[in-house]
């Protein structure tokens, strides 16, 4: 294998005769963005609010699926403001479906600070203290909605920077991850700061590809080591983490005229708000019917294998609550739970 590049070949310094070519890969980078770039909701806006939504959404999220999210939650809570002052019940039936809750929540924390303060934070360091936004998120909504020079860091732009440096360091390791950051902000134009970040997420995103990269479409391909070394299809390095734990859960459907039996999670659970289904262990008298489906689905270091039966009880136990069927879509439910009931989440507008 390829000795791993080290810092010092991997970033240029200002002083080297190579920053002319450090130059030459932003331009090469920001002219293809400008013009090959995906036409994305959030990329028509430099409100910080809704790139903040946007940037949240995206985390452990395909772009395909929070499109239709994005346009749904922005409609409902157009400004800061409004999200700041809407019941958390409702942020949390507006987010339901997309997971990783605590997303959410840190959000509308922080829409509260934001509102009390009058405006959205400028400046790198206000927007890295609100809840939920660590360094990635705040160079994002800093160089697009203020073109402040902090260069983005996700597993988009990890993937680009080290085929480019042919860099063959782990890059769950921090020591590997500042690197290919140092390197990324050398490459950063100050004065087109967002663009630049942008078309690095979105090279990695399109062209940059973790199977069978693009190379032939590449606007840098240049400047990359890895492809002039052959190295592309085994870069970047990331070594395996412990296999998910499996699963097996049995999920209830109990329906009668009142509508469908649920409970709530409790405050200080970690989904606290959301609604449920009740598991077979939590009604052990309950009568079990006909398989309605069933699916798989992970969460975290889990990997579910769901099974939905049709149910019976003769009247609801402590706990739990007869949810009319007509309002069930409407309030905060797992995506487990949406699964479960059949209930689709958001879909695309079509043209």
């Amino acid at each position: 294998m390829p000795r791993r590049s080290s810092a010092e070949s991997s970033v240029v310094s200002k002083d080297s005769p190579k920053s002319q070519q450090r130059s030459a890969f932003a331009s090469a980078l920001v002219d293809w963005y400008r013009n090959a770039s995906r036409d994305l909701p959030w990329r028509k806006t430099k409100d910080p609010y809704a790139i903040w939504v946007s940037e949240i959404m995206l985390q452990q999220t395909r772009v395909e699926a929070v499109i239709p999210y994005y346009e749904r939650f922005l409609s409902r809570f157009p400004t800061v403001e409004a999200l700041a002052n809407a019941p958390e019940s409702e942020v949390l039936a507006a987010w339901s479906g997309l997971g990783y809750y605590s997303r959410i929540r840190n959000m509308h924390a922080a829409a509260q600070i934001i509102a009390a303060k009058g405006s959205f934070p400028s400046s790198y360091e206000e927007i890295l203290a609100l809840p939920g936004i660590g360094e990635y998120t705040a160079a994002a909504i800093g160089s697009i909605a203020f073109g402040l020079p902090h260069a983005v860091l996700d597993g988009n732009v990890l993937r680009v920077m080290s085929r480019v440096a042919g860099d063959f360091g782990d890059i769950g390791a921090q020591a590997t991850r500042k690197r290919l950051r140092d390197m990324a902000q050398r490459h950063l134009p100050p004065a087109d700061a967002g663009d630049f970040n942008q078309a690095m997420m979105e090279l990695g995103a399109t062209v940059c590809l973790p199977k069978a990269p693009l190379c032939l479409l590449c606007p840098v391909s240049a400047h990359c080591k890895a492809l002039a070394k052959g190295w592309q299809d085994q870069l970047p390095t990331k070594l395996p983490r412990a296999a998910n734990v499996a699963v097996d859960t049995c999920l209830l459907v109990i329906e009668s005229d009142k509508g469908i039996l649920m409970w709530q999670r409790p405050d200080g659970h970690r989904m606290a708000g959301f609604w449920e289904l009740p598991e077979t262990h939590m009604l052990p008298s309950a009568s079990l019917g006909v398989e309605i489906r069933s699916f798989r689905h992970t969460i975290m270091s889990h990997a579910h294998r769901c099974r939905v039966l049709a149910a019976s009880v003769e009247e609801a136990p402590a706990g739990f609550q007869w949810i009319p069927r007509a309002v069930v879509a409407e309030l905060p439910l797992s995506t487990m739970t949406r699964k479960s009931l059949g209930i689709r989440t958001p879909s695309s507008k079509k043209s």
